[in-house]
């Protein structure tokens, strides 16, 4: 993710993993029932309770102000059914601009609501306030979940020569982003109103959501880590795999689907997908003899998925092999969507 000296300013998006690292190092862990907690990579936590674990996630989101309440459901679940588990319960933290109107604050509890219920999750507390100085609605979710003790998948635990495998595309959300965020200039560059529309609507097809597939390719068997590439796109996503695991990684570029709204997006707003937020997409590593197995029942349950490389010993790095060269994994210091933004 880049280094920074100690008295620059960090740009907007997730910290640098390498700073990230060190803050969570001085975080002391004397609780022997904390079975995973923070690490780079990793989803979420785990807490053990006897015969079960509780499963806990907080992610906000602050890219978007349209449909901010839902998204923030979905994303927060994604990353509980990354663990093999399933999202049971929510809590929402709701931050708005001093002004917004009560009627606004309605649409995003109905947007948590709509979210919860399509997902079989109680909302369970939170918190909302106006708050000062902020341009646009911020919310935070925590969502808990549950998974028997040893059927539980961390991202930690992708092993040399597993397969990797990437469901529907790169880019889903962050595409949906760039459509309802900026239309007019989407339009000034050309892009066709129904190319845009068809794009607005990846929220729902091919859709954010991956709790289906996830518990899909879970039942599969085999399945060694699961991975939601949120900021930073897919390249982040595949480091933070590789660093949780202590692994390298090996991609095959050609292998990697762009569906044809993203790039034509993209390509209209100079973006590179491989950075772009991509809720919608779940990553998988699954054992050799395993890969076969997963990829039928995704297809079999009608979920798109590739195969698009392997794990590899950590001395090999993380590499890109494109028209028969191997170059390094690209690297973002931020996510493209906080790039076009701030820009």
């Amino acid at each position: 993710m880049g280094s920074y000296p100690a008295n620059k300013g960090l740009p907007a998006g997730k910290l640098p993993s390498e700073l990230l690292s060190r803050l969570l190092a001085k975080i002391q862990r004397d609780d022997p029932r904390v079975i995973v907690g923070p690490g780079v990579g990793e989803d979420a936590a785990f807490v053990d309770f006897s015969e079960t674990l509780l499963v806990a996630k907080s992610d906000p989101v602050t890219f978007a102000t349209d449909l901010v309440g839902w998204y923030t459901v979905q994303v927060n679940a994604n990353d509980i059914a990354c663990c093999g588990a399933i999202p049971k319960w929510f809590l929402g933290t709701a931050l708005l601009p001093v002004g917004t109107t009560p009627d606004e604050v309605e649409a995003i509890f109905d947007q948590i609501s709509e979210a919860c219920d399509e997902l079989g999750v109680t909302m369970i507390g939170g918190h909302t306030e106006m708050t000062l100085d902020l341009p646009r609605p911020i919310v935070a979710g925590t969502m808990l979940g549950e998974v028997a003790k040893g059927d539980e998948v961390t991202t930690a635990g992708a092993r040399p020569g597993d397969g990797v495998i990437l469901t529907k595309g790169i880019a889903i959300e962050g595409t949906s982003l760039l459509a309802r965020e900026m239309r007019p200039q989407l339009e000034r560059a050309g892009v066709g109103v129904d190319v845009i529309d068809r794009a607005a609507n990846y929220l729902y097809k091919p859709g954010i959501s991956v709790v289906p597939e996830a518990r899909v390719a879970h039942a599969a068997g085999g399945v060694t880590s699961m991975h939601d590439p949120t900021e930073g796109g897919l390249a982040t996503a595949l480091a933070e795999v590789a660093t949780a695991s202590g692994t390298g990684i090996a991609v095959v570029a050609d292998a990697i689907p762009v569906l044809p709204e993203a790039a034509e997006l993209c390509a209209a707003l100079d973006v590179d997908p491989w950075g772009l937020i991509s809720s919608g997409a779940l990553l998988i590593t699954a054992e050799a003899e395993s890969v076969d197995g997963v990829m039928d029942a995704l297809t079999g349950a009608g979920v798109v998925a590739s195969v698009i490389g392997d794990i590899r010993p950590p001395e090999e790095g993380l590499t890109v092999r494109s028209g028969g060269a191997e170059t390094p994994l690209p690297t973002f210091n931020r996510d493209e969507m906080a790039r076009v933004l701030g820009e």
